[in-house]
């Protein structure tokens, strides 16, 4: 049923959802919907363009929220410029996009429509501008959907008749149509509105229902409103007492729903809301703490290839998340370099960004590298990497007590930011790094010394470490003299006579062409392009034999015209 602009629904609608949109009606337009044939695959299919106040952000920058990784905290944003246009006006707007994604069979508009949300989340008049869109969508008073959307918002926008809300002043836009996606973005804009205002009880029950409707839809269509819809589905569930981490959350009861919407978008080929259900199921395990379900869910499913840049970020964050807790750190800083690569660096987006970095941090101290001070300049980072940036000093001189002095006084934002019990391992490495930097100030040093320098209980303990230092490799260069009690180490070697110069720049190089290769994979081509660049060769082949042709004949004729000529 893909192939077809509207489909009749005929499975039954649960109680609570509306039966009204089930078949759709023409309002004040004398075309056909439900017989409505497919629009000629030519270029006269009309394209409506967006309002001009939306800006082109991926779909998670749209949201204007970024949300903790772990935490589900919302990120401040500051508000922008007033929009050119009112916030009822841009939802009547939309409708357009929307009946123009049904008439093309194209989700691009359905996508543009979403965007505007974070300009409407931030009008004064929001959820007076959702009451007009829910009147002007369906006018009549005891349509089943008008019901259903008009109850999440508060009782005064309840009731009122649409006759006097229609955007031409005959109570309603031509040609707005009662389809389903309609339904589904004003659906959409509720759950924004129960989010913004804290409704979590009243959001998880309406999007306990909303999903379930919004996944009996089988229609590309729908697929970025099915995305975002289990979004927010996840968000509510996530700050209902008790919260994560308690085995006792309704976190932990929306799992089955999840796996099934997963299964559902893998079968329909729905790219959208399998990353976005990928990403919420790990969001949701490590929220949890079940490290093992999330790396068996990785395991046994395939992250789709067209998935949008905000999606891709998220899964490359959580799975190296994954791969740091289970010691992994050579994959999980690959990942989370990838991460902050591909995330924006400013707007509503710059949390996210912060987020990753930080876990990005800790791994390579956890790999015994030290990050680049110009990273701690960074106007986006200087302010959130502040702690992250005195625990770096610590580590980088080896200072076992003002590492532990700074994981005390840091231990609340640590905690906050999921980074805590990562940061604990760090101690073996700042002792290490001590050793290290010993190493390379002293030819030989005496163990005594190393534990008076590194406050290390006893002598064996230093031995033990300064063993354990030399076997990682940390200090190749050393060795122990164990009757003497002494750490000995051979002048350093030049870095540039080895490979890590060349396999610092492939690296680079690599990840440059990675960014390459995704960008042009990114790129739309025409449809058929090379069909057409085929035509046009024959075309070219034929013309040339008709031209050979005309040539040979005009030959032949100037040939019959000498047999006939006498010479003076």
């Amino acid at each position: 049923m893909d192939g077809q602009h509207h489909i009749i629904l005929r499975q039954p609608w649960p109680e609570y959802l509306p039966n009204s949109i089930q078949a759709p009606v023409v309002h004040g337009s004398s075309r056909q919907q439900q017989h409505r044939s497919p629009p000629p695959p030519s270029s006269t299919t009309p394209i409506y363009p967006p309002a001009r106040h939306v800006t082109p952000f991926t779909a998670e920058m749209a949201d204007q929220m970024d949300v903790d990784a772990v935490k589900g905290e919302q990120q401040e944003e500051k508000v922008g410029p007033a929009p050119d246009l009112p916030a009822e006006r841009i939802i009547t707007n939309n409708f357009t996009l929307l009946n123009a994604a049904v008439d093309a069979f194209d989700s691009r508009f359905t996508l543009r429509a979403l965007r505007s949300i974070s300009t409407l989340r931030k009008a004064p008049n929001f959820p007076e501008a959702i009451a007009i869109g829910i009147r002007t969508a369906f006018p009549k008073p005891q349509n089943n959907a008008r019901r259903v959307l008009e109850g999440m918002l508060p009782e005064h926008y309840r009731g009122q008749e649409g006759a006097s809300d229609g955007v031409n002043g005959s109570g309603r836009d031509p040609d707005v149509v009662e389809i389903a996606e309609v339904w589904a973005y004003l659906g959409i804009l509720c759950q924004v509105y129960l989010y913004d205002t804290q409704q979590y009880k009243q959001g998880a029950s309406f999007s306990e229902n909303f999903v379930e409707k919004v996944r009996s839809f089988n229609r590309r269509t729908m697929d970025p409103i099915g995305a975002k819809a289990y979004f927010y589905y996840q968000l509510f569930h996530e700050n209902l007492a008790p919260l994560p981490p308690s085995k006792q959350s309704p976190v932990l009861e929306i799992r089955p729903k999840l796996l099934a919407a997963l299964r559902s978008a893998v079968l329909r080929k729905d790219s959208e809301t399998q990353a976005a259900v990928t990403v919420l199921l790990l969001r949701n395990y490590i929220s949890t703490a079940d490290i093992t379900q999330a790396d068996l869910l990785v395991a046994q499913t395939q992250f789709p290839q067209t998935a949008a840049n905000n999606q891709v970020c998220r899964y490359l964050y959580y799975l190296g998340r994954i791969r740091a807790i289970q010691l992994s750190y050579t994959e999980a800083h690959e990942h989370l370099e990838s991460a902050s690569r591909k995330s924006p660096t400013v707007g509503p987006a710059a949390g996210f960004y912060q987020q990753a970095t930080k876990l990005l941090i800790v791994v390579e101290l956890l790999m015994g590298d030290i990050p680049e001070r110009s990273l701690f300049r960074q106007t986006s980072l200087e302010k959130a990497l502040h702690p992250y940036f005195r625990l770096v000093q610590a580590v980088r001189v080896g200072d076992l007590q003002a590492f532990l002095k700074c994981a005390s006084a840091y231990e609340a934002q640590f905690r906050k930011d999921g980074t805590y019990t990562l940061i604990l391992r760090l101690r073996q490495n700042v002792i290490k790094t001590g050793i290290r930097m010993l190493s390379l100030s002293y030819s030989r040093i005496s163990l005594r010394d190393i534990c008076h320098r590194l406050s290390i209980s006893s002598e064996e303990s230093a031995e033990y470490i300064a063993a354990k230092a030399i076997r990682d490799g940390v200090i190749p260069s050393s060795s122990l003299n164990h009757q003497l009690g002494h750490l000995e180490t051979a002048p350093p070697s030049d870095a540039y006579s080895t490979t890590e110069p060349s396999e610092a720049f492939h690296s680079r190089i690599s990840a440059l062409l990675a960014m390459r290769d995704e960008s042009v994979m990114a790129m739309r081509y025409p449809m058929d392009k090379h069909r057409q660049e085929i035509a046009e060769a024959a075309k070219a082949r034929e013309r040339e034999r008709e031209l050979a042709k005309e040539i040979a004949e005009a030959e032949g004729d100037v040939d019959d015209g000498d047999d006939g000529f006498e010479g003076m």
